[in-house]
């Protein structure tokens, strides 16, 4: 049965668009605290060569922690399973900037997907990539196929001047010996990776290859299939944090958050899709996304269970 999504992704917007509750912008990094909590867009990309969006879907927001699965997958394709030796795969269990489990483990963070592991896949790529943070930002363009997109300089900024779990953070797996760079080295490509700059469709775009076993849209960036694989089951255990386990729960999807209130989730052969709220829930994650999301794998009856 064919399924009328346009319709589907309209009703949504709509019945999501209405509730009061919107979540309260992320205010501990002062730039993001200007954005309008009302902004709200869907994009759809189905693997089959059809996409759909709805509100603001096209309009350019701070992607934050969703730059760290693009981040593992560049640094994946370098050092592949050697990343295990630095950073586990298990869910935290404990909010995106905890230190506790940090320093309880030696060094070595729970996942990459907060912000102690993707510090450390960060100082994977100044390793491996010759002008860092230009080279990664072409990696995410090609994966797009767009050279639109960019840095939010006042962004990294902001992030600079108030990232002191960060600074804590990099300095513990300093002494750990977990980090090779230095630390003001690592955190500012950490903090112009998270600054990145894209819409819900750019994003559906530069997450196609998740869902299309590491092929990207117009095949100008590939991954080895294995890889796919294991980044997505790590974004489905522990893409929202200590949240994690809900999103499964309610969505049934593999997907990844930021504190900009984007929301990327997949479905492996099937299609990307990619919402925006900025309003978050205590957790971190987008209020209005979360529940956007849940509708529309109950009303598709599409996820991975």
């Amino acid at each position: 049965m064919r399924i009328d999504f346009e319709h589907i992704l309209n009703k949504i917007h709509q019945k999501v668009t209405a509730i009061d509750d919107k979540g309260t912008v992320a205010s501990y990094i002062p730039e993001l605290a200007k954005i309008n909590k009302h902004h709200f867009g869907i994009h759809l990309r189905t693997l089959d060569g059809n996409e759909y969006g709805v509100g603001d879907f096209d309009k350019p927001f701070s992607i934050q922690s969703i730059s760290k699965v693009l981040a593992l997958a560049q640094a994946a394709s370098f050092v592949s399973n050697d990343i295990l030796k630095r950073v586990d795969v298990e869910p935290s269990g404990h909010p995106f900037n905890q230190l506790a489990l940090l320093e309880i483990e030696n060094g070595i963070p729970r996942n990459p997907l907060i912000n102690s592991g993707a510090i450390v896949i960060a100082d994977i790529l100044i390793s491996n990539l010759k002008n860092p943070k230009e080279d990664f930002l072409n990696f995410v363009r090609d994966l797009a196929d767009d050279d639109s997109i960019n840095f939010n300089l006042d962004v990294a900024n902001s992030e600079k001047i108030t990232g002191f779990k960060n600074y804590a953070a990099a300095n513990l797996l300093k002494s750990f010996n977990n980090l090779e760079n230095s630390v003001d080295e690592v955190l500012d490509f950490y903090f112009h990776q998270c600054s990145i700059e894209m819409s819900c469709k750019q994003l559906t775009k530069a997450f196609y290859l998740f869902a299309n076993k590491g092929h990207c849209l117009l095949n100008k960036a590939r991954l080895n299939e294995s890889i796919i694989k294991r980044i997505n089951a790590i974004m489905l255990t522990c893409g929202f944090y200590d949240e994690a386990g809900e999103f499964a729960f309610e969505v049934g999807l593999p997907g990844k958050s930021g504190v900009g209130g984007g929301i990327v989730a997949l479905l492996p052969d099937k299609f990307v899709i990619t919402t925006w709220s900025p309003g978050l829930n205590k957790k971190g994650n987008s209020q209005l996304g979360m529940t956007a999301l849940e509708q529309f794998t109950s009303k598709t009856k599409l996820s991975i269970f």
